[in-house]
């Protein structure tokens, strides 16, 4: 069966249609609707009307009509093709899952500004996160969708939106993905009927292909080359450890298990974050051998091993 395609570029947002009779309980009345031709100066139009089950009435135009024999082309519109673009609205009416059909009071600015307090305060997300967010929703979403309200940010906005926008792949996705956690809260906090950014497809993303990492002689060549030996220990605990640059800003002589210096086992570091301590502990071979800039050295470091090294200053918090 043909579905009827509309651009609501050049439509109102909502149509009419059919009638059902379906038995529903309480004050709900089964939307209704009819669709009709009228003749205009460069031809006959269809529109739609319907009845929505909140008591609202909408009118749309649906397009020219097409009058003679074959296939319509495109943009054109024949009597069956407007009864079932009109008995879709009217079964989507009737789940409650048309959109529009529920009127939120709320913009997409307000869904934005719930959607970030619930990810600070109830998610406890951490600063960055919640800064790289709103910078993205500030930059981006709020210029597109803000002063909207939220029920109106549609499957067809979103994907109209993402086709004219310029960044790459990944940055859209990552838009996309806020865009539907802002609408997914949405629905919880003001009783929207669907997610229309969970119908918008990803785009596809290239890999980056292979990382070209250190060999085990590489790194030693650069801890042999670096400026002091607090910079050496730098690399090297980078190097054999797989602490990322946080971690390693962070870590302080405590996190250091020195008892373990003198075990053949690995040197044990502690990633303390601000809810639980969690033990990273080194694994691997002794050379590394074919893992390069990340691996893990089954002992620690000799820079490690000297607690009071005059190129590894003690730093206060």
């Amino acid at each position: 069966m043909k579905r009827l395609v509309l651009d609501s570029g050049t439509c109102p947002q909502y149509v009419p249609s059919l009638a059902y009779d379906s038995p529903m309980a309480g004050d709900f009345r089964p939307p209704t609707g009819h669709v009709f031709r009228v003749a205009r100066a460069r031809g006959p139009v269809w529109y739609a009307k319907y009845r929505l089950p909140d008591g609202r009435q909408v009118q749309k135009k649906l397009g020219p009509a097409w009058t003679d024999r074959g296939r319509p082309p495109a943009g054109f519109v024949t009597k069956r093709l407007a009864e079932d673009w009109l008995r879709s609205i009217l079964d989507e009416a009737r789940r409650g899952t048309l959109s529009g059909m529920v009127r939120t009071g709320a913009t997409f600015a307000d869904a934005a500004a719930e959607y970030l307090r619930y990810i600070e305060q109830d998610r406890g997300r951490k600063p960055s996160t919640l800064r790289g967010y709103r910078s993205a929703i500030g930059a981006h979403l709020l210029p597109a969708f803000g002063a909207m309200p939220v029920e109106a940010v549609t499957t067809q906005e979103i994907e109209r939106w993402l086709a004219g926008f310029a960044g790459s792949a990944r940055t859209r996705n990552k838009l996309l993905i806020q865009l539907h956690g802002i609408l997914r809260r949405a629905r919880k906090v003001y009783g929207l009927s669907g997610n229309a950014a969970a119908e918008v497809e990803k785009f596809p993303q290239r890999p980056s292909g292979e990382i070209d990492v250190f060999s085990p002689e590489e790194v030693w060549a650069l801890v042999r080359a670096a400026a002091s030996e607090q910079d050496a220990a730098m690399f090297l605990t980078a190097a054999f450890t797989g602490l990322r640059m946080g971690e390693l800003l962070a870590l302080r002589w405590r996190d250091v298990d020195f008892a373990a210096q003198d075990d053949p086992g690995p040197c044990q570091l502690l990633r303390r974050t601000a809810d639980h301590a969690q033990v990273r502990q080194g694994a691997g071979s002794a050379d590394g051998a074919g893992r390069g800039l990340g691996a893990r050295a089954a002992r620690p470091p000799r820079a490690l091993g000297r607690r009071r090294r005059p190129g590894l200053r003690r730093r206060r918090r």
